[in-house]
């Protein structure tokens, strides 16, 4: 008897717990801020992090000021509905410099950010790794499904972004990315709109690792491909696993990229499961007479089901997740919150 009393005493201890994290989202804090000059909660973004509450009972937002944030962070899956907003993306830098290879990091442990938390949301920050041209160094690592990032910047060389998580789906907006070779990699389903992709070397864009069976892999709507004064051959991608999927629509490109377009990473197996496209480019870099006989150009018809509602339709998702994720929250004025 006394063993039960003592198993229904902690029974209702921990039900009394349970009932006390669950209730009263008031005692939680929500918005955070950071500055180095010491006018916020915190001087570093991690230290922000930690404090933080997991699986936050409303959406968290994190003030980020003018500052340059040489720290690795990581925002655990645990650490749901968080917003970052800089003060300007320009001034707020978040940099570190690991790469592959150094002590015992490889690419997936290189990143200057990691982001794992669903229905993350970035605005107005530079991502940027600053270990130089010395093999893969990625800024930005991003596992987040429903993660979106606006008028951001990213910086590095060989990987700057990974977009992880094989049933992710991720937007950036009206962003700056950078690199060298198969800067943009990996296995989510992404969409790049409105943004300027910028090569630094004669190499490769995209590695896409497409999960097999899904429609969509990356998708780049109106964007701008532009390369520094010396780079002249550039492919728009090669398929870093069978199945890869990148297409893109309405961009503008540069006469560095190749009149091949794409490559099968001498696999010519590749060729027949990947699926490169593009549609209604313009530029000196778009002319089709030349692309790589087993890439598509898209019809019309084929064309109108690149929206982001057809895209993010619960695309490989794992879970239940409403289609329109990506307008819940909007967009809004940077803004302080009240002392």
């Amino acid at each position: 008897m006394k063993q039960l009393a003592s198993l229904l005493a902690l029974s209702f201890m921990g039900l009394t717990t349970l009932q006390a994290q669950t209730a009263n989202p008031q005692q939680y804090k929500y918005d955070f801020t950071v500055a180095k000059d010491g006018t916020g909660d915190y001087k570093y973004i991690q230290d922000a992090i930690d404090a933080m509450r997991v699986y936050p009972l409303a959406p968290i937002t994190l003030y980020i000021k003018n500052g340059v944030y040489n720290e690795k962070i990581e925002l655990p899956a645990t650490n749901t509905d968080v917003t970052f907003i800089g003060e300007s993306v320009d001034k707020t830098i978040i940099v570190f410099n690991d790469y592959s290879g150094r002590g015992r990091l490889t690419t997936f442990t290189s990143y200057t950010a990691k982001i794992c938390g669903n229905r993350f949301r970035a605005e107005n920050i530079t991502f940027s790794n600053t270990a130089g041209p010395v093999g893969q160094a990625v800024a930005l690592h991003v596992e987040a499904d429903n993660a979106m990032f606006i008028n951001c910047r990213f910086l590095g060389n060989q990987d700057t972004i990974f977009t992880g998580g094989e049933t992710s789906r991720q937007l950036f907006v009206n962003c700056y990315i950078e690199g060298t070779t198969d800067f943009i990699f990996g296995p989510a389903t992404v969409v790049f709109q409105g943004c300027e992709i910028h090569s630094k070397t004669n190499s490769f864009v995209t590695a896409a690792s497409t999960t097999h069976g899904k429609k969509f892999g990356y998708v780049f709507l109106d964007c701008k491909l532009t390369a520094d004064d010396s780079v002249k051959k550039v492919f728009l991608g090669r398929p870093w696993r069978a199945n890869a999927k990148t297409v893109y629509l309405r961009c503008t490109m540069g006469n560095h990229i190749v009149p091949e377009g794409w490559n099968n990473w001498s696999n010519p197996a590749n060729e027949q499961t990947t699926f490169y496209a593009e549609y209604r480019n313009s530029g000196p870099g778009a002319g089709i007479a030349n692309r790589a006989k087993w890439s598509h150009q898209l019809t019309d018809k084929e064309a109108a089901n690149y929206t982001l509602n057809t895209i993010f339709n619960n695309e490989g998702s794992a879970l239940p997740v409403n289609t329109k994720w990506y307008q819940e929250r909007g967009t809004r004025a940077f803004q302080w919150p009240a002392k």
